[in-house]
């Protein structure tokens, strides 16, 4: 465990899962140079985004008075360890505890949320989402080596707790800030088995070339604002 604030969510709840295990290769080769170049990479990021990110900031204020404008919640990463994960604010202040009215209206199947039209997001927040600057402070993430630029998104706790044995394979390798569900046409579409299907496919395919092909289709997705 890594600070205060790291924990290891419990398994001890998961229903048992009749779905084979997975094989994880750990390249020792791969993961070295993957870490060099998250820590090059998001320290140039930062830098060149510094400016941007304060003047969004700025704009989220002004569009919500009193509210941070950078957005911190517990996310799980490797092997079940809590994190928090870093976003610019798209969402209004209350939005956690408008969670569970919504619920009922969730357009994904299993545990991950997700609806059209959610009704907690801002003015300045249905833009940034749309060309994906909400999750630019998450490099921050990637710089202190809880998150990657290439892995399965983290989860929430809550989505965690309701995952089968299977299902927590997704988190045998550390999360990113793209995967292959990202640069998916239609993405939010797709079920959660078939977003779990790429992710999987991901953590056994996993090498440079394979992080190379998904960071550079992640910019065409961007550019094409194809976020939500």
């Amino acid at each position: 465990m890594e600070g205060k604030n790291s924990y290891i969510i419990s398994s001890g709840s998961q229903s048992e899962s009749t779905e084979p295990e997975i094989t994880i290769y750990e390249n020792p080769v791969y993961l070295a140079v993957k870490r060099c170049f998250d820590i090059v990479f998001s320290l140039l990021c930062i830098i060149v985004f510094t400016i941007p990110i304060l003047f969004v900031m700025l704009l989220i204020v002004i569009d919500s008075p009193g509210a941070s404008s950078i957005y911190t919640q517990y996310r799980v990463g490797k092997n079940g360890r809590v994190f928090k994960f870093y976003k610019l604010r798209s969402m209004v202040p209350e939005a956690d505890q408008m969670l569970d009215s919504l619920l009922d209206q969730n357009e994904m199947e299993g545990p991950a949320f997700k609806i059209s039209n959610d009704p907690r997001i801002t003015r300045v927040g249905r833009v940034i989402r749309k060309t994906c600057i909400d999750e630019l402070p998450q490099l921050w993430n990637i710089l202190k080596g809880d998150m990657s630029f290439v892995g399965p998104r983290p989860p929430l706790p809550r989505e965690v707790e309701q995952y089968n044995d299977f299902q927590r394979n997704r988190l045998s390798v550390v999360p990113g800030l793209t995967c292959y569900w990202q640069i998916q046409p239609n993405r939010n579409s797709l079920t959660f088995d078939k977003w779990l299907e790429l992710d999987l496919k991901y953590i056994e395919e996993r090498n440079v070339k394979t992080d190379l092909m998904i960071i550079f289709k992640t910019v065409g997705a961007v550019l094409n604002m194809e976020g939500v």
